[in-house]
C-alpha cells in the first residue's frame, strides 16, 4: 500500500483530469499499454476493479494498492506524459505540475529526472549522433543508414509521416539487433513477453514496445529515451489508416521532428553514449 495521502492524490487528479474517469487522453487500450510499459502491471485485470471499472478508478486502486515505488515510478512516467502533452503549460498548471513531480519523488525516496517540456528534449544537442557508432549486424547497418538518409530527407521535404514511418523502422531494427546480440540478458529480464505456456517468446514474435521495454530493464535505453520511444512507437502505428482515422490526428512536422529527436537519443544510448543517465 502507497502513502499517497489525500491531498497529493486530490493534486494528482487534478493534473490527469480524472474528475469524470478519465484519465488524461488515454483510451482504454493505450492506457492499458502505458500501465504495462510503465508498471508491468494489467490495470484491467479484476486485482484493480474494487472501485469501479473506470479508468479513474482502475487508477486509484492501483494507488492505494501498491508500493510506494511503483507508484512514484507511475506517477513519474504520467507527469512526463503530461508534459509532453502540455509544452505550454499557464502558470497554475505548471506550479500543478511541478507538485505532482514532488510527489513522485517523495514516493521514490530519491530526487527523479523529468524532462519539463517536449521542447527540452528536442533541445538536447543529437548532431553528432551516428549509426556508425552501434555495434550491430554489418549486413543491416548499410539498411539502418539508408533509412535513416532517407527520413532526414522527409523531414526537409514536408513529408512526416514517411519519416515517421522510417523512425519507427529503424528504432525497431536496431533493437531487434541489440536483442540479438544481448540475447541471454534479453530473455531473462523481468519484461520479456511470454506465451501461454510461460516460455520467452522468440525475438522475431516481440512487439517494438517490449523490445524498448526491455531495452531499458537492461541498461540500454534510458528511462527518458524509453518513455519518448513509446511516443514514437504510438505515432509509428499510423502506418494502419484506420489507426489514424480513429484518433482524428494528423502528424505534421512537429511530430516528426520529435520521433526523429528520439531515434537519435536512442541511437546515442546504443552507441554507449549515457545522455540522460
Amino acid at each position: 500500500m502507497s502513502t499517497l495521502n489525500f491531498i497529493e492524490q486530490q493534486q494528482l487528479e487534478k493534473l490527469l483530469g480524472m474528475g469524470t474517469g478519465y484519465v488524461s487522453d488515454f483510451t482504454n487500450r493505450t492506457f492499458r499499454d502505458f500501465m504495462q510499459s510503465n508498471a508491468a502491471v494489467d490495470i484491467y485485470s479484476d486485482k484493480y476493479a474494487g472501485k469501479g471499472d473506470s479508468k479513474a478508478n482502475r487508477l486509484r486502486s492501483f494507488w492505494e494498492m501498491e508500493s510506494d515505488r511503483k507508484v512514484g515510478q507511475t506517477l513519474a512516467s504520467l507527469v512526463n506524459y503530461w508534459n509532453f502533452k502540455n509544452p505550454q503549460p499557464d502558470e497554475p498548471d505548471k506550479t500543478l505540475c511541478k507538485d505532482c513531480q514532488r510527489i513522485a519523488e517523495r514516493l521514490l525516496g530519491k530526487s527523479v529526472t523529468i524532462v519539463d517540456t517536449e521542447e527540452q528534449f528536442l533541445g538536447k544537442d543529437l548532431s553528432d549522433v551516428s549509426l556508425k557508432k552501434v555495434t550491430t549486424d554489418m549486413t543491416l547497418k548499410p539498411i539502418l543508414e539508408s533509412r535513416f538518409s532517407e527520413a532526414m530527407q522527409c523531414l526537409k521535404n514536408d513529408a512526416p509521416l514517411a519519416a515517421i514511418f522510417l523512425c519507427g523502422s529503424i528504432l525497431e531494427g536496431l533493437l531487434y539487433s541489440a536483442a540479438t546480440s544481448n540475447h541471454k540478458k534479453f530473455n531473462e529480464a523481468q519484461n520479456s513477453p511470454k506465451d501461454g505456456s510461460g516460455k520467452v517468446k522468440k525475438l522475431h514474435d516481440w512487439k517494438l514496445s517490449e523490445f524498448i521495454d526491455v531495452a531499458c530493464e537492461v541498461g540500454l535505453l534510458s528511462l527518458d529515451v524509453k518513455r519518448f520511444s513509446h511516443v514514437l512507437r504510438d505515432f509509428r502505428n499510423y502506418i494502419h489508416p484506420y489507426q489514424q482515422m480513429s484518433t482524428h490526428f494528423n502528424p505534421d512536422e512537429h511530430t516528426a521532428r520529435i520521433c526523429f529527436q528520439v531515434l537519435r537519443a536512442a541511437i546515442a544510448c546504443l552507441s554507449g553514449e549515457r545522455i540522460w543517465r
